[in-house]
């Protein structure tokens, strides 16, 4: 069972868990970073859970940012729509893509002393 880290307190991200919650096909679980406890050693900080998306394999292997996108939508009849972005015409422009809007969003919510992650989980 593959599990995927999601920002429960982002809007955006809520309507994406809803899509894919509603479309996977199995195999796929959901995990609020916000109601996580402390991550243990050698798994990401919350910090990094909130900045990227991560998914977790039923293998335990970490995929992150892209390549965790591609995988939990590899759990629905449509993911095939997602797999062109991990080819190597189309990765390295999709990866800035995807992380410029990843660091854009996380600034926004977090990086400003009025939303620290700390104010955030109160």
């Amino acid at each position: 069972m593959d599990t995927l880290f999601y920002d429960g307190q982002c809007p955006l991200c809520q309507r994406e868990i809803a899509t894919l919650s509603r479309l996977q096909q199995g195999g796929l679980a959901f995990a609020d970073v916000h109601q996580q406890p402390e991550p243990a050693a050698g798994h990401p900080d919350r910090e990094a859970l909130l900045r990227r998306l991560h998914l977790r394999s039923g293998d335990g292997n970490w995929l992150t940012g892209l390549h965790a996108n591609v995988r939990a939508w590899s759990h629905t009849r449509i993911g095939w729509l997602f797999r062109p972005l991990l080819w190597p015409v189309l990765f390295p422009v999709a990866r800035i893509i995807y992380e410029r809007w990843a660091d854009r969003r996380y600034d926004k919510r977090y990086a400003c002393g009025v939303c620290a992650i700390d104010d955030v989980q109160r």
